[in-house]
């Protein structure tokens, strides 16, 4: 019997921890903008499994075992106990997570001076059973098309996976249930006007030939890969952020992986003002 109270996961192939390093350490100017001051959820990858890790003490690692640089918060979780969570300020903190095993990178929707104030929507496009990619990219194109209808700018994430994220970065006036409220009704509507297309049904069966619209990684404690991080995967892809030109000729979710520094490099000059924008949450 395993000692975490989360799902443990086997190890897949991944590169060692210095080449891991070396990836992040390389890309760490592109990602930290994203990351800087998030509260992370680690992907950690020890031995033969792999889990999650979204606080100093969950799953538990050992006295001290989470030091400078790496930071601490205290938040309030759901069931009312106050846990430390996991932050990082620069680079030197990112390759001090990439030191204790942590692979993936994900992060709160908000930064930790006010983890009440969400700054970015993430709408995860995830397909069913049956979706190919140019189904998933078709209906990335269709959620950007129907949030610039109400004035929201968005940018695509390919998400070295299966899916993409449509990000959307906001002023952080709205609290959580706001956020969520918005991301629920918009996911609804578009998959009540587009049904053979889109669903938020949440039984994996009924989504069978569409897209799942996730958009419950806009709720307090929620997480979304950063733009970037590795993925714990076979290769070693990234979390690439692209921007729509490029987008509307991906033919899959995974740009790049780990050994693509240069690309990633070349990416990241044709990138000024990703996922950057001054822009209020509308009321729909």
């Amino acid at each position: 019997m395993t000692r975490f109270s989360e799902p443990v996961y086997p190890r897949p192939e991944l590169p060692p921890v210095e080449a891991l390093a070396a990836y992040y350490r390389a890309v760490g100017p592109l990602m930290l903008p994203f990351l800087k001051r998030r509260p992370l959820n680690l992907y950690r990858c020890s031995g033969e499994r792999c889990f999650f890790q979204r606080n100093r003490d969950h799953p538990p690692t050992g006295e001290g075992f989470f030091r400078a640089p790496i930071r601490q918060i205290p938040i309030e979780q759901k069931n009312g106990r106050t846990e430390a969570y996991l932050h990082v300020d620069d680079i030197e903190g990112i390759l001090a997570c990439v030191e204790a095993k942590a692979v993936e990178f994900h992060a709160w929707g908000c930064r930790v001076d006010d983890v009440e104030r969400p700054d970015r929507v993430a709408i995860d496009l995830d397909p069913g059973e049956g979706v190919g990619f140019a189904d998933v990219r078709d209906g990335a194109l269709q959620v950007r098309q129907s949030l610039a209808a109400i004035g929201l700018e968005t940018w695509p994430l390919l998400t070295g996976g299966k899916g993409v994220h449509v990000v959307v970065p906001i002023r952080p006036e709205a609290d959580w249930d706001a956020v969520r409220a918005f991301a629920s009704r918009f996911c609804a509507a578009l998959a009540g006007l587009l049904p053979e297309r889109f669903t938020v049904a949440l039984p994996k069966k009924e989504r069978k030939g569409r897209i799942f619209l996730d958009y419950l990684r806009n709720q307090r404690t929620a997480t979304a890969i950063m733009p970037w991080s590795l993925r714990a995967r076979t290769g070693a892809p990234v979390a690439t952020p692209v921007s729509w030109k490029a987008f509307e000729n991906a033919g899959s979710a995974v740009a790049m992986t780990f050994a693509d520094l240069d690309e990633a490099k070349n990416r990241a000059r044709h990138l000024r003002g990703w996922g950057v924008s001054d822009q209020a949450l509308p009321e729909i």
